[in-house]
């Protein structure tokens, strides 16, 4: 079985990361696409001799965790939304993958919908009374019911898919290079292409998304990082880096990395999770 670990192997370019050292110096992080080069093992933000940012630099914020709740460790995650006192997610893997409805704060699945099991299921937002979910690499998205989880329509994109998220206008969505596609979210034909760049570096790998309170919230795949991008000039302004929130010895595998961003706008909550983890935490942002 082909796993999402592999679409970071395939990527050409480096990715360039920030990072504050214990001596409070800049430095980045390069990691390439080939496995040979890349020593770092997810979760890793291990610096590396300092390069000159050009532009803006990112400023990291603090955050603290003020819950922790259950979640199903077998579910690998990839899409995560808040609503009415609950959760949708989308899982991958094909012949796992999901559209589900999960209660909170018990973490139960009290729904959910199997995707044909040679799908995999990628990301997922809410528009209206509408969930729609993308899936990896088959270019095919779906447009369901949220209620029922009733299919109503399919779309297609030319790209991968990897995250998906709505800004109150546009669908966002990543397909795992350093920009990002608006979608028109009635055709689904794209509308805008917005390079994201860190420190003046492009910024690959972007990944689940959520839309807070005028900010693009990314992960960034294969890393403790989640970067926050203002949808005007594409540059990310600031980062959290999540190291150690899931201690490594609960997870079980390479993959089980951070992943999951959800947003509870009536009360100013936010949420992450990742892959087959088996907590979901509540933070808490100090800028």
């Amino acid at each position: 079985m082909q796993s999402k670990r592999s679409k970071w192997f395939l990527r050409n370019a480096p990715v360039a990361l920030v990072v504050l050292s214990a001596a409070g110096l800049l430095g980045i992080v390069l990691l390439r696409s080939d496995a040979g080069s890349r020593s770092a093992t997810p979760g890793n933000n291990r610096p590396v001799p300092a390069i000159a940012p050009s532009g803006p630099v990112a400023r990291q914020l603090s955050c603290e965790v003020v819950g922790a709740y259950p979640h199903d460790p077998s579910a690998f995650l990839q899409g995560l939304v808040w609503y009415d006192g609950g959760f949708y997610e989308s899982t991958g893997l094909e012949g796992r993958s999901t559209l589900r409805r999960v209660d909170f704060p018990s973490g139960a699945v009290v729904k959910s919908l199997a995707l044909a099991p040679d799908l995999f299921g990628e990301g997922l937002t809410l528009v209206s009374n509408h969930l729609v979910q993308l899936t990896w690499t088959s270019h095919r998205g779906f447009v369901y019911d949220r209620e029922t989880f009733r299919l109503l329509r399919e779309f297609q994109y030319d790209t991968e898919g990897w995250g998906i998220t709505w800004d109150g206008k546009n669908l966002i969505m990543s397909d795992g290079s350093a920009a990002l596609t608006y979608l028109d979210p009635d055709t689904f034909q794209p509308v805008r292409r917005l390079p994201v760049t860190m420190n003046g570096q492009p910024l690959a790998n972007l990944n689940e998304l959520e839309f807070i309170e005028g900010r693009i919230w990314a992960n960034v795949w294969q890393t403790d990082w989640i970067v926050c991008i203002d949808p005007n000039s594409g540059q990310v302004d600031s980062f959290l880096d999540l190291a150690g929130i899931l201690p490594a010895t609960s997870r079980t595998g390479s993959e089980d990395v951070l992943n999951g961003i959800a947003f509870d706008p009536q009360a100013k909550r936010i949420f992450v999770s990742g892959k087959c983890w088996p907590k979901l935490f509540e933070i808490r942002v100090r800028n």
